[in-house]
């Protein structure tokens, strides 16, 4: 009997923990619904990345044939948006090059994300000596305006999609930096990271375990915006013609092959230019929502 009782009570504790994890998730849940710019953003950025994942099932032809018989094409039930000059649909051109910017995106944002957070929180949390130093370095790439540095990195590497990557990389590190340095700072004073010092853990124990989780809220935020920046700033590379190379049907390859059609064939540099522009808006409307939803002092407004 007395085991039986044992047992009930443990079951009803697990269980009491179980629903006690799930009531945060909830009203987050419920507040998000109720964000409007989150839903929005929500739900553009979720079109683009099912657009993207299944983009051979939403193209209607192949983006990387061309067809001379039907180069400069007007939109029709046939090519929606029209062909390009070399005859290939437009449409299915735009929805592939969402897929190679939104991945351009994310490889970037993790790299950028990686190296950005270990330096923020090792600045953050050490202080001193180490910090001064980090910072110093993070000062300095701050010195050189962003494009123009991820230009020079993309001339001295050679323009291609991983060279790309990683000049996107290159420049998001400071910001990232910067962000999870302030975040990290005003955790690290909190008492239980003063206990975990008092009986011995390890600093990168508390860097990894205490420190990140916690301080990982504003960190979000930054990387959901960060992805409109690199989105936007992957086409403004490419169009200028230090990022993706022909035939990836980039967003910037596809508006710079139609600016010489501007007065005849506006479709060749209009439908790509909204698609980055949903998308930028998507992203950035996102990174509001999470602001808000995640900052307690904006939680109420």
């Amino acid at each position: 009997m007395a085991n039986s009782i044992r047992e009930f009570a443990t079951n009803s504790s697990e269980a009491e923990r179980k629903v006690t994890a799930r009531k945060p998730l909830r009203r987050f849940l419920r507040r998000a619904g109720r964000h409007r710019l989150f839903v929005v953003g929500f739900i553009i950025t979720l079109a683009l990345i099912i657009t993207s994942v299944f983009a051979p099932v939403f193209a209607t032809a192949d983006p990387f044939e061309a067809d001379f018989s039907q180069m400069l094409a007007s939109p029709s039930a046939e090519h929606l948006f029209g062909t390009d000059y070399l005859g290939r649909d437009l449409f299915s051109r735009i929805i592939y090059g969402g897929r190679f910017s939104l991945l351009v995106a994310i490889l970037s944002m993790a790299l950028s994300g990686l190296v950005g957070l270990l330096l923020g929180i090792t600045a953050g949390f050490l202080r001193g000596p180490v910090e001064t130093g980090i910072m110093a370095f993070i000062d300095l790439m701050f010195a050189i305006p962003g494009l123009l540095l991820a230009l020079t990195i993309s001339v001295l590497l050679g323009p291609s999609t991983q060279n790309l990557i990683i000049a996107l990389a290159v420049i998001y590190v400071p910001i990232l930096c910067r962000v999870t340095r302030g975040a990290v700072i005003a955790v690290s004073q909190l008492p239980y990271i003063e206990s975990a010092r008092a009986i011995g853990v390890s600093n990168w124990r508390i860097m990894l375990l205490h420190l990140l989780p916690n301080a990982g809220a504003p960190v979000i935020v930054q990387i959901t915006i960060g992805l409109a920046w690199t989105i936007l700033s992957e086409a403004a590379l490419s169009f200028l013609g230090f990022g993706a190379q022909p035939p990836d049907p980039s967003w910037g390859l596809i508006l710079a092959g139609g600016r010489k059609y501007l007065n005849t064939h506006p479709e060749m540099s209009v439908f790509p230019g909204i698609a980055i522009a949903i998308s930028v808006l998507g992203f950035n409307l996102l990174g509001d929502g999470l602001r808000d939803l995640l900052d307690p002092t904006l939680r109420e407004r």
